[in-house]
């Protein structure tokens, strides 16, 4: 049996390749929009692509079904309820595919989406029982996808429960390997751990526990922000097939009505940047994603330390739907991004002298927040500034330890307004120097 796990770190996606060498066939399940690795994996194991299964219409990330079907003639499959309007074979619950010794069974667990499916793999040189199954959106390591991006909550939930169930009827040794680990935002307390067994989720995952009521309450809570982009992404995974994009270019001069973002890293961008740029590292956490909510939709002229690292930005764009891109160029400039220390800050605060905006998600803010700071997400920076929603102050950014203040504070400068980020840690090191933090209890708690 050949398998092989595809992760991307940045978005938390998994993409998968499952075949058989002797027989040398395999199919692929849930590819990224970055097909290149796996199209060199199949290579290198010499087996031929004879498909592509999705676990369901992605959300959070473009697919790379209609690159493998315009560029290498490779047949996709989804499930009928996917409404896809792309040729494509439709999958429905007990759908096996043949590969060799291999077999992929498909079970159809409707929740995260109407349309979603696991694949369970079954190699019968060893035995007639699956050995592991694809879960996809549905059960990831110590948590379950959320319901609430296709239908109504309540109807995907009741729908996730009871998929779920379904799943942990299979044996106690199943491998799972799910569709995402953490950094995604289609589940809000998964695991960074690749993979699981059946066993081990039956018995610690909370998703696994109780009945429906217990778990409709909790489906139903607070979840993380919608992926940005979402609508745009569904449809370009659902609609006719979506090809390569462009080659990404250096250019001499930015187009009058191009953002310029900032790949570099913090302390660079800090020490010199474009006037108006925003500055979003691609080396830090979630690169796509918050590039993603905080880009407005205009086309993107990529600031880059060098073309290596420009062209890795661009492929991580291009996986959220950030297509526009212009072209790079090598960062640097004039307008710098001055931090501020905890301690300047203590004393800008006592004289009330700046607006802090906490611009970490709710959740934490509500764990514990410096008092007076208003809660801002980074996410909505710009449209903050852009609806005249900051009170006129020179403002202070902070987060949980730099990297998401520095981006809200270049979203803010880039709009105009004085900003200056927190750093060299956050709200928890301000409580650890003796700094007060207030916070708020959720009814219930």
């Amino acid at each position: 049996m050949l398998f092989k796990q595809f992760l991307n770190d940045d978005l938390g996606c998994a993409s998968y390749l499952v075949g058989d060498e002797h027989a040398d066939v395999a199919v692929v399940v849930d590819p990224p929009y970055e097909v290149e690795p796996v199209l060199e994996e199949a290579t290198r194991r010499g087996v031929e692509l004879v498909g592509v299964l999705e676990t369901h219409t992605h959300a959070d990330h473009v697919s790379g079904h209609g690159r493998l079907a315009l560029e290498h003639g490779i047949p996709v499959r989804v499930h009928s309820a996917a409404a896809a309007a792309f040729d494509h074979e439709p999958l429905e619950d007990g759908t096996t595919i043949e590969l060799g010794d291999v077999v992929v069974q498909t079970i159809h667990t409707p929740g995260h989406r109407p349309e979603h499916c696991c694949f369970a793999v079954v190699d019968r040189s060893r035995g007639d029982e699956p050995w592991l199954v694809l879960t996809g959106d549905s059960l990831f390591v110590g948590d379950a996808g959320r319901p609430d991006l296709a239908i109504e909550a309540k109807e995907g939930a009741e729908g996730q429960f009871h998929s779920l169930r379904r799943l942990a009827e299979l044996g106690d040794g199943v491998e799972v390997f799910p569709g995402h680990v953490a950094g995604s935002l289609c589940g809000a307390a998964m695991s960074s751990r690749a993979s699981t067994t059946i066993g081990f989720e039956r018995r610690f995952n909370p998703a696994l526990q109780g009945e429906l009521g217990d778990f409709l309450a909790a489906a139903m809570a607070p979840q993380p922000p919608r992926p940005p982009n979402m609508e745009r992404i569904v449809e370009l995974n659902r609609g006719p097939f979506l090809g390569a994009q462009p080659s990404l270019e250096r250019v001499d001069a930015v187009p009058g009505d191009a953002v310029v973002l900032d790949v570099r890293r913090t302390a660079e961008f800090a020490a010199g940047h474009r006037p108006g740029a925003v500055g979003i590292p691609i080396s830090g956490s979630s690169f796509a994603t918050r590039a993603a909510f905080v880009l407005p939709e205009r086309p993107v002229v990529l600031h880059a330390g060098d073309e290596a690292e420009a062209r890795q930005a661009a492929r991580s764009l291009h996986a959220v739907a950030i297509f526009g891109l212009a072209g790079w160029q090598e960062g640097g400039g004039d307008e710098q991004l001055e931090p501020i220390s905890l301690d300047e800050l203590e004393r800008l605060l006592a004289d009330d002298a700046v607006e802090l905006l906490d611009v970490r998600e709710a959740d934490e803010r509500d764990e514990g927040h410096i008092p007076g700071s208003r809660h801002l997400p980074y996410r909505t920076a710009r449209a903050a500034a852009e609806a005249g929603l900051l009170d006129g102050r020179p403002v202070v950014t902070i987060c949980e330890s730099g990297p998401r203040a520095a981006i809200a504070a270049s979203v803010l400068q880039a709009a105009g307004i004085a900003a200056r980020p927190v750093l060299d840690g956050g709200v928890a090191t301000w409580q650890a120097h003796g700094g007060e933090l207030a916070s708020f209890r959720r009814c219930g708690s």
